[in-house]
């Protein structure tokens, strides 16, 4: 039996819960603390469809980050990128509206395939988008560090929890580094 009793086989629907499933432990606990197994509990399917839709937990995790990265850069445009990365990630964890690829990101950071995947699929893309939003000579670096301070926000709200930051409230920290990003990325909403 590949699938646990009672489901239909459906290609797509399988592939889409593995993926649902993948994104929410590797956000939680990150890339090396996530296991094949649990990810195919969490999913309801058998281990063994892990590997044959996705090859091995690295692809899975590229999938996974590319996925969410690219859904975001297609529905966000680059004036209101950083804006938005930065709202979802204040968002509380139990809202609904968070996306979980920042957390993904700094809780897998530890893990070389793991970051090198991140770095591949989801930084490269995001600093292109960002460096669209000056006409600096230095538009690449003033684009990763926007990225920088992004996930260094992330690593002290969500994973340090160090305070004042980690229980400041969402849209005073917001308007705080939006007009602050605006000198190094002019044309950021």
């Amino acid at each position: 039996m590949t699938e646990q009793a009672g489901r239909r086989r459906d290609a797509a629907a399988t592939r889409r819960a593995l993926l649902d499933a993948a994104a929410k432990l590797f956000a939680e606990r990150g890339f090396d603390r996530t296991t094949v197994r649990d990810i195919a509990k969490l999913a309801g399917v058998n281990q063994s469809l892990l590997f044959r839709y996705f090859g091995s937990k690295e692809a899975l995790f590229e999938a996974v980050m590319a996925h969410g990265g690219r859904e975001h850069l297609a529905a966000t445009t680059p004036e209101r990128l950083f804006g938005a990365s930065l709202r979802s990630m204040l968002e509380p964890a139990d809202s609904g509206r968070r996306n979980p690829a920042l957390e993904t990101y700094l809780r897998s950071t530890g893990s070389d395939s793991a970051a090198a995947a991140i770095r591949r699929e989801v930084g490269e893309e995001y600093a292109r988008a960002l460096a669209t939003l000056t006409d600096a000579p230095d538009a690449e670096l003033r684009a990763d560090l926007a990225l920088a301070w992004l996930l260094g926000i992330g690593l002290v709200r969500e994973i340090t929890g160090t305070e004042p930051l980690a229980s400041a409230d969402p849209e005073h920290v917001g308007r705080l580094v939006i007009t602050a990003v605006r000198t190094l990325l002019e044309r950021t909403e």
